[in-house]
């Protein structure tokens, strides 16, 4: 068995959305030496750019034209600069005002990270004739392009060292609530940290899953900013649809006057993408169907879908 290789690619987007082809790149630095290993670890180091599960690309397909269509379904469910609580910088504490002055307005990259399923590290079967597409949800603030990395990590196997099942208190007066597990008070992370110096890991990954029996509940990687998961992500989870009316570009502006109506005006816009999800999407009407059923069912599992 090959010993690991690991390969660092530096990434200047040139727009602020974009799917950026990261095979071709790491051929750049190292040729064909990923070839002959059997899977290939990618990670993304941030929280508005990063992968889809293989098996998820396998379905829409594997070209940037197959998966377009997907990412601009998210889009327009949470168009950018909509007048969310996480952009709203006089709302925002813990940043002084020259990081104020430079902080990109970008909870939307974030919502659509979670909703479309991207992760920061997935794990693929090598196929060296396949795009593996590292995607840029906000690459580009005004006129500042950024600075963006990722990891990848070719190998042949894994072997499972340590495997725990961990309670995880998350007691809330709030029907919808958000937890950030790498609060002190859980003590995880200084867990891993022991797992890893006990087993002399070098390379390898900790998977944190929840258990089977689980329910109403999901699991996202994600920028731990207050006002984006205390205000704006319950929003979306507790009802996509009015969320959608109250957000979006082209429903009344006054969604307030009309709140017993707000999800059959959702409803309304939500045609528009239905067809378009059904025209670009190679789903089929039954899955298609399930995504809409979900969205418009309130507290719907955003992070499940």
């Amino acid at each position: 068995m090959s010993e690991p290789l690991e390969v660092t690619v530096d990434i200047v987007p040139s727009s602020r959305y974009e799917l950026i082809d990261v095979a071709p790149r790491v051929r750049e630095q190292v040729g064909d030496a990923l070839n002959g290993y059997r899977k290939v670890l990618y990670c993304s180091h941030h929280t508005t750019a990063g992968y889809l599960e293989q098996g998820v690309t396998s379905r829409l397909g594997t070209t940037d034209a197959q998966l377009d269509p997907f990412f601009k379904f998210f889009q327009q469910l949470f168009p950018h600069n909509a007048g969310y609580h996480h952009d709203q910088m006089q709302l925002r504490d813990e940043l002084s005002e020259q990081q104020k002055a430079c902080e990109p307005v970008n909870a939307d990259s974030h919502l659509t990270f979670m909703g479309a399923g991207l992760k920061n590290c997935v794990t693929y079967l090598n196929r060296p004739d396949e795009s593996v597409y590292f995607v840029e949800l906000d690459g580009v603030y005004n006129d500042v392009h950024r600075q963006r990395r990722t990891t990848v990590l070719g190998f042949d196997g894994e072997d499972i060292v340590h495997r725990e099942r961990i309670q995880v208190p998350v007691a809330s007066d709030h029907l919808i609530e958000s937890h950030n597990l790498k609060d002190r008070r859980y003590g995880l992370f200084p867990l891993f940290e022991e797992w890893l110096d006990r087993y002399g890991i070098e390379k390898g990954r900790i998977d944190i899953r929840l258990a089977p029996e689980e329910r109403d509940v999901g699991l996202t990687v994600n920028e731990y900013e207050t006002l984006l998961v205390r205000n704006d992500l319950p929003e979306v989870v507790r009802d996509p649809l009015r969320y959608m009316v109250r957000r979006g570009r082209n429903l009344l502006k006054d969604p307030g006057a009309i709140p017993e109506k707000t999800r059959d005006y959702a409803t309304y816009d939500l045609i528009h993408l239905y067809n378009e999800m059904m025209e670009h999407l190679p789903f089929g009407r039954s899955v298609v169907d399930r995504i809409v059923a979900v969205m418009s069912t309130p507290a719907a599992l955003m992070l499940r879908l």
